[in-house]
């Protein structure tokens, strides 16, 4: 049951951003598209309602109940960022607004905004923990809560392993071809020497 609501969960997520973002633009309802956008966190809401109940009625704690955990960690830590992204190329597209600034691509800039993702999967394990913590307390000794224990080691080895990447755009920042970047993501003027006679 958990598994089916959250395939559930995430095509509604889908759904109602789409139908969010169709009457905002497209229908020229802000009103009733921001209505529906922040319908989205319910859906989260009744996830966890059903895994706790679930567990409650003496089902065994098993890997659908961690993955719920994640998902809705993964929404609270990433789901505004993508709704905003998604908000943006919509305004554009279909609302003739400015087109959306893209993230920076070199030098610091780029390993701020990496560093910004990042901060996303950090609060996402964090909620996943807490909600995993919960619910190996709520089953207590009923039952093996090893699979809830393992899905916490993978929320913070993911955590881990993204953290390292973005650490790479700040130990290596990359640097715009042709030119080398300052820390302000501007490009420093290339100087060309003239040979004597040229």
């Amino acid at each position: 049951m958990i598994l089916t609501l959250i395939i559930i969960c995430e095509v509604g997520f889908w759904v109602l951003l789409a139908a969010g973002l169709g009457a905002r633009y497209l229908l020229r309802m802000p009103r009733l598209g921001a209505a529906l956008l922040l319908c989205e966190p319910l859906l989260e809401v009744v996830l966890l309602i059903a895994t706790a109940i679930d567990l409650r009625n003496g089902a065994e704690p098993g890997w659908h109940h961690g993955l719920a955990a994640l998902y809705i960690g993964y929404t609270v830590g990433h789901g505004h960022r993508t709704v905003k992204w998604l908000d943006g190329h919509a305004a554009h597209r279909l609302g003739g607004a400015p087109p959306p600034v893209a993230p920076p691509r070199y030098g610091m800039a780029r390993a701020a905004h990496e560093g910004r993702v990042w901060a996303g999967t950090l609060i996402g394990a964090a909620v996943a923990t807490g909600l995993l913590l919960l619910a190996i307390r709520y089953v207590g000794d009923s039952g093996s809560t090893a699979s809830l224990e393992a899905w916490m080691y993978q929320a913070w080895r993911i955590t881990g392993i993204h953290g390292l990447i973005a650490l790479t755009y700040l130990i290596w920042p990359r640097q715009e071809p042709g030119g080398v970047k300052g820390d302000d993501g501007d490009r420093e003027p290339v100087r060309v020497e003239r040979r004597p006679g040229a």
